[in-house]
């Protein structure tokens, strides 16, 4: 692996010209596709498997004018304090902007007007229609938008409180300008590490132009392969962090290799040979976590994850071909005026300890002290995940100064709390009477507790199917409404033992239920996968077995007090609005384990990036404490610029309007907060000491096996070096 990096380095710099040419070309033909195609991202999320999937393709077969597959809006009307909408005056207007909603759009499929469904609350103060439309929220355009913007105002003009909810106002999420300043944070630390303007540019170039043609290309692509429309801000989140951070690694070891008096091409190809393994192991470790996703079968988390791994894929590309050629157009500038033969963190001509090296000493002395410090600290922040409460995102996650959110606020208040999250019942009567098994289902129904209304069945032209709604008392996100549609279930199956008619329970609510569960069910299967592979690797890497054991056991700390900051932030309000989190309440569903499977593997790069040169030391003839101390004093500085620049990338979404961004950004912050300056700076060498020369062992028959793919470029040192130089020895695996 090393010798192939070494002779791409070096390609890349003598074609630098060429290299950087064709990514150039590739950005303007990815940004070219952005112009000329006309994708739009879906807002559908199907989970194959589970009852709530099964009832909706079932509603949208059997009842195919219901707009199932439409937008929806809800406009709901408030008289103004004392009155009702029933008055005269105040009917005739809700009148007038049914009629203006009906006439607004081509695309409005049916409009209900609040009186002839009798969509009036019983105390006559608030009343709403039902617009269904025939294409989806992200298919619906600006002028259909400002119809009904434009009616809801009629309302407004003549008094009464209109507010408009539904998926009709949909917006695709955008970022804010807190992403900027987490890129000048992360070009400010670039310039601080590197201590040259030229040598922080590189990596924000190439970053920049990776994650340009990487969201370019899956913008494009977003209608064909019908991505979430959060999916290009996820790769963007980690392609810029991964980018810059890839880059600055490599950077880092070629000023290294030109402080150790190497010409250019040289130190470039030797800087791509050892740091470049690195980046790429790096990289296929989160590559093989994004992509394991797919083990969840959930197609919207898996295009996600695939799209991730690809901002990834274009990152590590970029990384080992086109810093090379920048690094021959840069030359010495990458190196501070000060001193342009001395690199940072290596101290070239001083004696004198840096940071890392001072750090990695007082570890050293006190391992057991400062692992359980680390191990109880992490364990405490853990605590809130204990609580976790999963959930899909409706209204009521919108932030309080939106139209969405007011409309879910009087529905709730008028209709009750239950009103927003009502449960659709299906009746499957291919083979019975759906008006029996609707009126047992109803029957059943009305004897459970906690709950508000249940509607007529409505039977579908052909006879062999129907509908009805039933309405919680509880509000969407309760256990209460959890425990009631449970009991629809089990009062369903015994139905269809009677009747030979299928009843299934779907709606929001129960789409959120069956997702939690499904996730929950594939937690397991999905760590085992991910961590199994990675765990391969790693010994690839590390010919170990302890250390690839200490990554994966570290990521777990790391990850769950991820998730108890995020439970503590977003379920229980802790720094809310510090962090401009307006409603709190459970955790989006997806979110858990995208966060998982994201977190492995960033966590893998700091511990591929920081452990490759401790095992580099050891094998090159230094006692485990002293390598310990190498990799700290080579490696600590770099390491913790490449944290400071990831965190300040993900903070920069904390800022966005999409609820998942801002908890994916606000999650991914503090995990590699966490796994950075905690685990792999405190827990990794307090762990190796305790380990010592067994932190290397790998048995001789394992040892045999296993490939070698000189990640740490041996190889390539006793190929470059003389024939003389016999100071590497064997790991301790070989002499056990």
């Amino acid at each position: 692996m090393a010798t192939y990096l070494y002779r791409l380095g070096r390609f890349s710099y003598g074609r630098r010209r060429l290299i950087a040419l064709i990514w150039v070309v590739l950005l303007g033909l990815a940004g070219t596709g952005v112009m000329v195609g006309n994708s739009q991202p879906t807002s559908e999320i199907s989970i194959p498997g589970t009852e709530s999937q099964e009832a909706f393709d079932l509603l949208a077969e059997r009842f195919p004018g219901s707009g199932a597959d439409g937008a929806t809006a809800r406009v709901v009307f408030r008289a103004p304090d004392g009155e009702q909408v029933t008055d005269p005056d105040h009917q005739g207007t809700v009148e007038q902007v049914v009629a203006e909603l009906a006439a607004g759009s081509d695309q409005v499929a049916a409009v209900a007007g609040p009186f002839e469904s009798q969509a009036v609350s019983q105390d006559g103060t608030t009343a709403y229609a039902q617009v269904s439309y025939l294409v989806s929220g992200t298919e619906l355009d600006d002028a259909d938008r400002d119809a009904l913007e434009a009616a809801a105002e009629t309302g407004r003009e003549a008094g009464l409180t209109v507010e408009i909810g539904g998926d009709a106002l949909f917006q695709v999420p955008h970022t804010g300008i807190a992403e900027v300043i987490g890129i000048a944070v992360a070009a400010l630390v670039l310039a601080v590490t590197l201590g040259s303007l030229v040598a922080a540019g590189l990596p924000l170039l190439t970053a920049l132009i990776g994650v340009g043609i990487s969201v370019a290309t899956i913008t494009a692509l977003s209608g064909p392969l019908e991505l979430d429309s959060t999916t290009p801000i996820l790769a963007m989140m980690l392609g810029l962090a991964v980018g810059i951070d890839y880059a600055l690694f490599i950077v880092s070891r070629y000023r290294a290799e030109l402080a150790d008096g190497h010409d250019r091409r040289e130190a470039v190809g030797r800087a791509t040979g050892t740091a470049g393994s690195a980046v790429v192991f790096a990289g296929l470790t989160v590559i093989i976590a994004l992509v394991g996703l797919a083990v969840v079968n959930i197609p919207l988390l898996t295009r996600m994850g695939l799209a991730a791994a690809s901002a990834v894929a274009v990152a590590v590309l970029i990384a080992v071909t086109m810093i090379p050629a920048l690094l021959g157009f840069a030359g010495d500038r990458v190196l501070g005026r000060r001193d342009r033969r001395t690199v940072e963190g290596a101290a070239a001509g001083s004696d004198r300890p840096n940071m890392g090296t001072r750090w990695a000493r007082f570890v050293l002395r006190r391992p057991v002290a400062v692992l359980l410090t680390a191990v109880v600290a992490l364990g405490v922040v853990a605590i809130p995940a204990t609580q976790l409460e999963l959930g899909l995102p409706d209204d009521g996650s919108e932030p309080t100064s939106t139209t969405q959110r007011q409309a879910y606020d009087l529905l709730a208040d008028s209709f009750g709390p239950g009103f927003n999250g009502p449960l659709l019942v299906t009746v499957d009567a291919a083979e019975g009477d759906p008006q029996q098994a609707a009126d047992r289902i109803t029957e059943a129904v009305s004897e459970l507790g906690n709950v508000a209304a249940v509607t007529p069945a409505t039977v579908n032209e052909p006879g062999d199917a129907a509908l009805l709604t039933v309405i919680p008392q509880s509000q969407p996100s309760s256990t209460e409404t959890e425990d009631l549609v449970d009991g629809i279930r089990e009062a369903a199956r015994q139905i269809e033992a009677e009747t030979g008619s299928v009843v299934l329970v779907t709606g929001q609510t129960a789409m959120g239920i069956d997702v939690s569960q499904k996730l929950s069910d594939a937690l397991a299967p999905y760590l085992a996968v991910v961590v199994g592979l990675a765990f391969v690797l790693l010994m690839l890497v590390f010919r170990s077995v302890l250390v690839p054991l200490k990554a994966a056991l570290g990521f777990l700390l790391s990850v769950f007090a991820a998730l108890g900051a995020v439970v503590a932030v977003f379920q229980w309000g802790w720094l809310a609005g510090l962090l401009g989190v307006e409603t709190t309440g459970p955790v989006m569903s997806l979110m858990p384990i995208f966060l998982i499977g994201v977190v492995f593997g960033l966590a893998m790069d700091y511990e591929v990036f920081l452990v490759t040169r401790m095992r580099e030391a050891y094998v090159h003839g230094e006692e485990p404490d002293q390598a310990v101390v190498t990799g700290f004093t080579y490696g600590a500085r770099v390491v913790t610029a490449a944290a400071i620049i990831m965190i300040s990338v993900f903070a920069g979404f904390v800022s966005a309007t999409e609820p998942m961004v801002k908890m994916i950004g606000f999650g991914l912050a503090v995990a590699v907060f966490f796994d950075a300056f905690v685990v792999r700076m405190v827990i990794v060498p307090a762990v190796l000491a305790l380990l010592g020369h067994s932190a290397w062992w790998l048995p001789r028959r394992l040892d045999r096996l296993l490939p070698e793919v000189d990640v740490e470029g041996e190889k390539l040192q006793r190929r470059l070096t003389a024939p003389a130089d016999t100071g590497t020895r064997e790991p301790a695996d070989s002499r056990s």
